[in-house]
């Protein structure tokens, strides 16, 4: 991996000029060809960092500013990610500003390996139940959905197609580090209508002309929940993969709610049939 040899061949030294190489190294990680190319992804944020450490991520590289860091407990996450296996490298304000993707920075940013984004990583118990993304573009709303699958304890969330690449740093911030524990793949339709079927997930989706309020579809057993942006909604290749079609009652001016609002609707519902919410 060219960058992380580029960065680890630098000496370990605090870094005030924004014209470094690392400082080059981490912006080129914005984008998506060098963060494919590389294998790597950024998070920024304290928070963040602490859940990706905590679900037993492993950084590259920690960049730290210590006229930002000024949590409580910045010397543990410190020695915490050292022990994880991370360089880390102390940089000046202007720096972190240069390289920070977020407004307010609290002065972390660390580089840490590619999360796996295969079928074959995920593993999905009888009865589980994963939600499908199609074709959804904004980070923010990937990330959120990331939220509501950490928080409801779901098995996976894969976009198919996926528009927007996991690795996203707006991704990684809109998911509060769930991006680190969640599974998440990526797939084509075909493969993955197979990769269902052979696990045995009904295939629910949401489209806002259904005829059964997802209230009052069977979630309890295995399935996979889908649901696709606003702008074009679902394709026809759902809907002939389709074992349910569900719709969210609207009752306003508007036809559709946000699909990370509606993806958390429906996995609500989820956990209501299964009476995981008392």
């Amino acid at each position: 991996m060219a960058t992380v040899a580029r960065l680890s061949s630098i000496a370990s030294v605090v870094i005030t000029s924004t014209q470094n190489p690392r400082v080059k190294g981490l912006l080129a990680l914005r984008r998506r060809p060098d963060r494919d190319r590389e294998g790597l992804l950024l998070v920024e944020g304290h928070d963040e960092l602490a859940v990706a450490l905590a679900s037993g991520a492993r950084p590259v590289e920690l960049y730290h500013c210590p006229a930002l860091t000024r949590q409580p407990d910045a010397p543990e996450l410190l020695a915490r990610t050292a022990a994880a296996g991370a360089h880390l490298v102390e940089v000046s304000q202007p720096v972190f500003e240069r390289v920070a993707y977020r407004q307010a920075p609290d002065g972390w940013l660390a580089v840490l390996p590619a999360v796996p984004t295969g079928l074959d990583h995920l593993r999905v118990p009888p009865g589980g139940a994963v939600l499908v993304c199609e074709s959804v573009e904004k980070p923010g709303n990937l990330g959120a959905m990331l939220r509501t699958a950490d928080a409801a304890g779901l098995d996976a969330v894969i976009a198919c197609p996926a528009a927007t690449d996991w690795g996203n740093p707006n991704v990684v911030r809109a998911s509060k580090g769930a991006l680190f524990t969640v599974p998440v793949a990526e797939a084509g339709h075909d493969e993955l209508v197979a990769w269902l079927r052979e696990r045995d997930l009904a295939v629910v989706i949401a489209r806002p002309d259904a005829a059964t309020p997802f209230t009052a579809a069977d979630l309890t057993g295995g399935v996979a929940l889908v649901v696709g942006a606003e702008h074009q909604g679902l394709s026809a290749a759902w809907s002939r993969a389709a074992d349910a079609e569900v719709r969210i009652p609207m009752f306003g001016s508007v036809n559709s709610l946000n699909v990370a609002a509606s993806a958390a609707l429906l996995v609500y519902e989820l956990l209501r049939q299964r009476g995981r919410l008392g």
